[in-house]
């Protein structure tokens, strides 16, 4: 006669230890993620946001966001009061109190005033560089998968791109400083005499000159286009590749042409995606600091980029300050102490919350194009 209770297990199943352990393991490895990741930001927050933030209103401190990077003089005058003063402030506090006495006077480079500079820079390379990153690898990304047949010289193409992503930033930084800076072609009257290569036009006096950009704004967008160019594509392909087939078949049946299938029909769907890529290549390029320091970073400038520029043209071809470059100035090129501390973890603190702005507004306008569409 059959028995049904002989069909139940008694006691654990077997592989219930393992399964329990493995289980274990992984939420172990998650949560050490989660909080490791807590305590870096808990320790930029804690030392950063004290320089950000005062007590009494405004509750910010303005200045440290709006003025100028400069040295910072600390000393004591004849009564022993303890003065932290920028370089502009202390010579309007020397032409105040001439002939007084100034005692154990220490200066400490770029950690007085402010970093506008630097947030200003920072600014303008992310968006020059993401503008064309964007532009070159939509474009790449839609011929290779919309235009493109299978071929075995499309399928290197696409492994090169993949193994472009896995090149160190500094490579990208040699490669933007030997082409962009010193080598890429312009039209000019006057040749430098470092030029590689000159030849003369057939209209005025002006000459194409293979002497690149120098070290400027221009250079550095286009290096660090070139580094996230790989994320780009491949993100934007994937994106494209996952509109389903039976659009670009009912648009081509009602007589559209493959430009206006893909415009009207691939690229709207398909945006969420790209801006996917695009937030992950927003907060690389805020971050990287050897590309920009070979190719259009200076340490200190005194004006911002716009200022003293007789054409806005020019302000593609001077130099900027940006905040990675400037962190690692404080951090590895200048003596430690508590005044440049104060500017470093200040400069992060500053650094993370402009990253998480710009984060969180690529999320936003991906989840508002997402709820628009509807498949």
């Amino acid at each position: 006669m059959f028995d049904p209770k002989k069909l139940i297990r008694k006691g654990l199943p077997k592989g219930h230890f393992k399964d329990a352990a493995v289980r274990s393991l992984l939420a172990g490895v998650t949560y050490l993620v989660v909080i490791i990741a807590a305590l870096l930001f808990g320790k930029i927050i804690v030392d950063g946001a004290p320089v950000l933030f005062k007590a009494e209103a405004p509750f910010v401190d303005f200045e440290f966001l709006t003025a100028k990077n400069e040295t910072l003089h600390v000393f004591d005058d004849a009564l022993g009061n303890r003065h932290q003063l920028p370089a502009a402030a202390y010579s309007a506090y020397l032409d105040k109190h001439p002939g007084e006495g100034i005692f154990n006077e220490q200066t400490f480079s770029y950690s007085g005033g402010g970093i506008a500079g630097p947030i200003v820079g920072t600014a303008l390379l992310t968006i020059g560089s993401m503008i064309l990153a964007l532009f070159f690898g939509i474009c790449a990304a839609i011929y290779l998968s919309e235009y493109a047949k299978q071929s075995p010289f499309i399928h290197a193409v696409r492994l090169a791109i993949l193994n472009l992503a896995g090149i160190p930033s500094i490579v990208f930084g040699l490669f933007g400083f030997s082409v962009f800076v010193l080598a890429v072609p312009i039209i000019t009257s006057t040749p430098a005499d470092r030029s590689l290569l000159t030849f003369p036009l057939f209209f005025g006096n002006y000459f194409v000159s293979f002497q690149g950009w120098n070290s400027s704004l221009m250079a550095g967008c286009a290096t660090l286009a070139c580094m996230i160019l790989p994320v780009i594509i491949t993100a934007s392909e994937e994106s494209l590749r996952a509109v389903p087939q039976g659009f670009r078949d009912a648009s081509l049946a009602m007589g559209a042409t493959r430009w206006q299938t893909i415009r009207k029909c691939v690229l709207p769907f398909s945006l969420p995606g790209i801006l996917t890529s695009s937030l992950l290549a927003i907060t690389r390029v805020a971050g990287e600091t050897a590309p920009i320091m070979f190719t259009a970073a200076v340490a200190a400038k005194d004006d911002l980029p716009w200022q003293g520029l007789k054409s806005p043209f020019d302000l593609l071809s001077s130099q900027v300050q940006a905040l990675p470059y400037h962190i690692y100035t404080l951090a590895a090129r200048i003596p430690s102490s508590e005044y440049t501390q104060r500017a470093q973890y200040g400069s992060v603190f500053v650094f993370l919350v402009l990253v998480a702005f710009l984060s969180a507004g690529s999320m936003i306008l991906r989840s508002k194009l997402r709820a628009k569409l509807k498949w």
